[in-house]
């Protein structure tokens, strides 16, 4: 097998997120097999340094930045690079990123992390709940709706980088993988059918990973059994619909492990409420994440989005722990009901709590261990790896 060398491309967005996680895994998984990965990285955190000069320009660099395509083009070159592998694009590096691979004549591929080639917000969420209004109505809804940051120049930036690029085809050059099935047929089914903007032959299907790490604990055992919810605390990850479950759930604990724009408001709710079984605990360094998620009961996901791909899920499966999930999007793939987990009705808290209560019901290391398996047998690194290669070989011939 070729030892390929890599250009991994990927804009960091301000607040850590799950994609930098990924991108992190991916480099190293390369890199262990050999390969030799250059990377191009920008924030938007760059945003802040600029004047206001800079941030006049923005919408046109969103577009198409010279600063990036001339040293992406640079890097190409200096290091023969094999493949360009692009994750995130949005906002300081802008698809001119392609341009650069294209003059190269250098494959490029992009994992498809979220649904913004469909969605500006990425989400498919909107005032709480799923929205696909773009994909009858036009990137004008976005705007409208002030979709992305709740803003409009933000979501216009978003919406015209979409369709400006679907116009001159630099979608349709690219090779795209997709996370699961789901999104595959999300994708080429959302698209205009008049005017092939992706091509079919193109999309690829592979989904994340995680490392299955040696597991450090301390000696200081938990003092209770607790459920485990583990993401942004914010509606798009469905807090609200979590604690107000265990608000039902009094004999039993939850943990909340992150941070978020809603974290305040919830905190009030639980202290307003005198809900003694739900515990903030902030956000956590990944070893105090690994012990939360290996002594967990179960992880709790009540995302109120299609979800990408969940590797909250991915992660606790890794440990051996079951999810109780809700029934939308990947999640409804990613969970088998009774098996590894359970499902519930994804934006109904009582449902969630019914099923919680079922869950203690069934044998769980019959579920921690079928929830082992399942990473075993669709989530481990070397799956994953051989998967890579095949996309690499095929988009390099």
């Amino acid at each position: 097998m070729k030892n390929y060398r890599i250009l991994q491309i990927h804009n960091f967005y301000q607040i850590p997120g799950g994609e930098d996680v990924v991108v992190r895994n991916e480099k190293r998984l390369l890199e262990e097999h050999g390969h030799q990965v250059y990377t191009y990285y920008r924030s938007n955190s760059e945003l802040q340094e600029k004047g206001l000069f800079g941030k006049l320009l923005l919408p046109f660099t969103a577009v198409y930045s010279f600063r990036t395509y001339r040293e992406v083009r640079k890097l190409i070159r200096a290091n023969k690079i094999d493949i360009v592998h692009v994750h995130n694009t949005l906002t300081m590096v802008s698809p001119s990123v392609f341009y650069a691979a294209f003059r190269c004549k250098v494959p490029v591929v992009q994992t498809l992390h979220n649904f913004r080639m469909l969605c500006p917000a990425g989400s498919f969420f909107r005032d709480n709940v799923i929205c696909e209004e773009c994909v009858k109505g036009g990137m004008r809804c976005a705007i409208r709706h002030k979709c992305y940051r709740n803003s409009k120049l933000q979501s216009f930036v978003s919406a015209a980088i979409l369709q400006i690029h679907r116009f001159i085809g630099t979608y349709r050059r690219i090779n795209f993988i997709c996370l699961t099935e789901f999104n595959r047929r999300k994708l080429l089914e959302s698209l205009d059918a008049k005017r092939e903007i992706v091509d079919p032959k193109r999309v690829y299907i592979k989904p994340n990973f995680t490392f299955a790490e040696e597991v450090v604990l301390s000696d200081r055992r938990p003092e209770e059994e607790y459920f485990l919810f583990a993401g942004r605390i914010e509606a798009l990850k469905g807090i609200d619909i979590a604690i107000k479950a265990f608000e039902k759930l009094p004999d039993k604990r939850l943990y909340v492990a992150g941070n978020g724009p809603m974290m305040e408001e919830m905190q009030r709710y639980v202290s307003e409420h005198k809900l003694e079984n739900v515990k903030f605990l902030g956000y956590l360094q990944k070893e105090e994440m690994t012990e939360k998620f290996y002594h967990a009961k179960a992880v709790i996901m009540t995302s109120q989005c299609y979800e990408a791909f969940a590797m909250t899920i991915a992660e606790a499966y890794s440990y051996g722990v079951p999810v109780i999930a809700g029934r939308v999007g990947n999640m409804d793939g990613m969970v088998q009901d009774g098996i590894t987990g359970m499902k519930f009705t994804y934006d109904s808290a009582e449902d969630l709590a019914k099923k919680v209560r079922e869950f203690e019901t069934l044998d769980i290391a019959s579920l921690k261990g079928n929830a082992r398996e399942f990473y075993e047998t669709r989530l481990r690194p070397e799956d994953n790896y051989q998967k890579l290669m095949k996309i690499y070989e095929d988009i390099s011939k």
